[in-house]
C-alpha cells in the first residue's frame, strides 16, 4: 500500500453514522422536492459543492496502528471534486496529539482549519492556540502543519508564554510536539518575576499577573 493510499484511509475516519445520515437526508430531500435534478439545480461548479458534510465530529486517527490524534469539530466539509481535494472546518478545529502510550503531548486549535489531502498539509487560521507538555502556550494567527515532514511552521506574529518568560517574534518552525522550536525574528523577551508578583498581590496591590495560565496538559493527565 502506498503512503498516499494509507494516508487517505487513516484520515477519512468519519463515522458511518455521519455518512449514513448524509445520504439519508439527501434521499429525503429528493423525495420532498419531487425531482433529484431540482436539488442540484444552480450548482454550475461542482468543485465548490462539498461532497460530504458532517456535524459534531469526534474521531480518533491512527498512524502505523497506533492512535495518534483526537479531532473534534462542530462541522466538517469534504471537497473531493476540487482541483486540489481538501477538507474544511469552518467553525473551528481542536486537535489532541498523543504519544506512543496515549498520553497527550500537544493541543492545537484554531477558529478555522483546512486540510489539503494530497499534500498532507494542515492550515489553521485565526486565534490559533497550541499547548505542549512543557507548559508552554503558543498564540498566533496562522500555522501550517506538514505531516510528511512532521513539522509545524508559520510566517505570522507569534506570542509564546513559558513558565519563566514571554517571547514574541515573527515566524517560527517546530517539531510536531512543539518542544523544539526556533523563532526566525525575535522582537522581545520578557522575564516573568513570579515572586515579586506574588509579593505585590499579598501587599494588596491590584496589578494583575503578566498572563492568565492556560488549561495545562498536566492537569488533563491527572484528571
Amino acid at each position: 500500500m502506498s503512503e498516499q493510499e494509507y494516508s487517505d484511509r487513516r484520515f477519512i475516519a468519519v463515522s458511518r453514522w455521519g455518512i449514513a445520515t448524509f445520504f439519508a437526508l439527501t434521499l429525503l430531500g429528493a423525495g420532498c422536492s419531487g425531482s433529484k435534478n431540482e436539488m442540484v439545480k444552480g450548482f454550475d461548479n461542482v468543485a465548490e459543492v462539498p461532497t460530504l458534510r458532517t456535524l459534531d465530529v469526534m474521531t480518533l486517527i491512527s498512524d502505523s496502528g497506533v492512535t495518534r490524534y483526537r479531532i473534534k469539530a462542530p462541522e466538517w466539509l469534504i471537497y473531493e471534486n476540487a482541483q486540489e481535494p481538501y477538507w474544511y472546518f469552518p467553525r473551528g478545529l481542536h486537535v489532541e496529539k498523543f504519544d506512543s502510550v496515549f498520553a497527550t503531548e500537544a493541543l492545537i486549535q484554531g477558529d478555522t482549519a483546512t486540510y489539503f489531502k494530497n499534500k498532507q498539509l494542515w492550515r489553521l487560521d485565526k486565534n490559533v492556540r497550541i499547548e505542549n507538555m512543557k507548559e508552554e502556550t503558543f498564540l498566533t494567527s496562522q500555522i501550517f502543519w506538514d505531516q510528511r515532514k512532521r513539522e509545524i511552521y508559520s510566517d505570522s506574529f507569534i506570542h509564546i508564554e513559558t513558565p519563566d518568560e514571554v517571547i514574541e517574534g515573527y515566524g517560527f518552525t517546530s517539531n510536531e510536539q512543539m518542544t523544539r522550536y526556533k523563532i526566525r525574528r525575535t522582537s522581545g523577551i520578557f522575564p516573568i518575576k513570579r515572586d515579586s508578583v506574588a509579593a505585590d498581590s499579598t501587599a494588596g496591590d491590584s496589578v494583575p499577573p503578566p498572563y492568565e495560565p492556560a488549561v495545562r496538559i498536566q492537569q488533563k493527565r491527572n484528571s
